[in-house]
């Protein structure tokens, strides 16, 4: 049977020690604060707020979401932006992506204040990335991927990685990020010859394609010692699955991630993390 890499276990692990630390932030000074903007009623965009919403509780941070009707207009939803920038209390802010037609010309990962940029998709977060310097903020699944390989004692050091999906948000940060730690990493993507070529290779195999069942067990070797990992969340029949074939490939591989409950809530509890990181250092700016 392969390890299972399951985010439950790590989160219960790790939350203890970050109610205590949102705990010291606000007795230094400053509680964490996470504000979210979501424009219009999506049911996917308003189940993953409320994950994060309850997250901010459990850990003691406050929350706010502030939604906005679906034909917002552009200066209005600018405003909004620039409001919970400039608010002092808030300590971390996004915008749940996707938004509307109207707003989609856009470049909103650019308008937040980076210093509250706990999603980890400003510029001055990528460029840091691409320098090496991991010891900031990471953009939230990336993040989540690692910590689930560290907790579970795989190294990326020296190991041939393939990713599917060259994604602003999860895989062109990750490959960076894993190049940095000395993986060596191949990205794949819809005009991919070949993906079982790259794919049998790998010693690690991480999926964020957003096709359901994409990975099956002849995109694997013989031998059961790969790793994969699963970003996948797609709707079949309504039922969430990720772009591994679970039932396919669970007896052939090292270790797997289950869809749900592996990436998804590492991504929620990394979001976490970066909160705190923020609002520590804005405290910091503010002692200066």
């Amino acid at each position: 049977m392969p390890i299972l890499l399951k985010a439950a276990d790590i989160i219960a692990k790790y939350s203890p020690e970050l109610i205590k630390e949102s705990n010291f932030l606000a007795s230094d000074g400053l509680t964490p604060y996470l504000e979210v903007v979501l424009v219009g009623n999506n049911p996917a965009s308003e189940s993953y707020v409320a994950h994060k919403e309850k997250f901010c509780h459990k850990i003691g941070a406050k929350f706010k979401l502030t939604r906005l009707k679906e034909d917002v207009g552009e200066k209005e939803f600018i405003d909004c932006i620039k409001g919970m920038n400039e608010n002092p209390e808030v300590t971390g802010c996004f915008v749940q992506l996707p938004v509307p037609n109207q707003l989609r010309h856009l470049n909103i990962t650019q308008l937040i204040n980076p210093t509250k940029d706990v999603d980890g998709f400003h510029l001055k977060t990528v460029t840091d990335i691409y320098q090496g310097n991991l010891t900031g903020i990471l953009p939230c699944t990336p993040k989540g991927i690692i910590t689930l390989l560290r907790e579970n004692s795989i190294n990326p050091a020296g190991k041939d990685i393939v990713i599917i999906g060259r994604s602003y948000i999860v895989g062109k940060p990750l490959a960076l990020i894993l190049e940095a730690m000395n993986g060596t990493v191949t990205i794949c993507h819809s005009k991919t010859k070949d993906l079982a070529k790259h794919t049998k290779n790998a010693d690690i195999i991480i999926s964020a394609a957003g096709m359901p069942n994409l990975i099956t067990k002849q995109h694997l070797r013989s031998q059961p010692d790969q790793v994969l990992i699963d970003v996948g969340m797609n709707k079949v029949n309504g039922k969430l699955v990720g772009d591994i074939s679970f039932e396919d490939v669970h007896d052939h591989v090292k270790a797997i991630t289950p869809v749900p409950g592996g990436v998804g809530p590492m991504t929620v509890y990394s979001l976490m993390q970066n909160l705190l990181t923020t609002t520590k250092n804005i405290i910091k700016q503010r002692k200066v």
